[in-house]
């Protein structure tokens, strides 16, 4: 938490780049990895939130992939992907506690509206989703089957390339483009054709 405060200071315009936070890191991990969780923790947050419902579980998921990522020693590499590798581990994390949940006594597929965390869009894409249409594609995402909630999330809520998607989830590139147009699709035939949802953000 200290350290998380000293990088938001560290940053008052905003957070730094993952190159920038990596040329931190060359001289003080401890305060890059300050940077690297006030720049993820929200997005972060927000993916392990929409996969397993419940703010305690999402919470206590990102707090340890942080552990991961500070355990990792490739982490602060210049070559290394940061953020796929980030959101890769957050739903791998997510989607086992899910199954666990499971096995227990069964998961709800329905995510309360009034639960979804509130903070500050990073990217068109999210500007596009805030407010009503984000409720909406939220509801509309429980008709929807796992693996198309999970790639249109990180495509239109987490703003990650075709590349980073492929890395997160551990797919060749062809499939994520593949899989992200039948999810498009069946989108949009839960929604309707014109309904802004069933569109490509530009």
């Amino acid at each position: 938490m200290m350290a998380a405060t000293r990088a938001a200071e560290a940053c008052p315009t905003g957070p730094l780049t993952d190159d920038e936070i990596k040329r931190v890191a060359r001289h003080d991990r401890g305060e890059a990895m300050g940077l690297v969780v006030h720049r993820y923790r929200e997005r972060l947050f927000y993916h392990a939130f929409s996969i397993v419902k419940d703010r305690q579980e999402a919470y206590d998921a990102i707090q340890e992939v942080f552990i991961k990522a500070m355990r990792e020693p490739r982490f602060f590499l210049p070559t290394f992907g940061m953020r796929a590798w980030l959101f890769r581990v957050t739903t791998n994390l997510c989607y086992n506690i899910v199954r666990d949940k499971r096995r227990r006594s069964g998961i709800l597929d329905r995510m309360p509206e009034d639960s979804v965390p509130q903070g500050s869009c990073h990217s068109s894409r999210e500007v596009v989703y805030a407010g009503e249409l984000r409720d909406e594609l939220l509801d509309a995402m429980t008709e929807l089957s796992e693996d198309h909630r999970r790639i249109l999330m990180l495509r239109y809520y987490q703003d990650l390339s075709y590349v980073e998607i492929a890395e997160a989830l551990d797919i060749k590139l062809g499939t994520v483009m593949s899989r992200l147009s039948r999810a498009r699709a069946r989108l949009s035939e839960v929604v309707g054709p014109d309904h802004p949802l069933a569109l490509e953000p530009r």
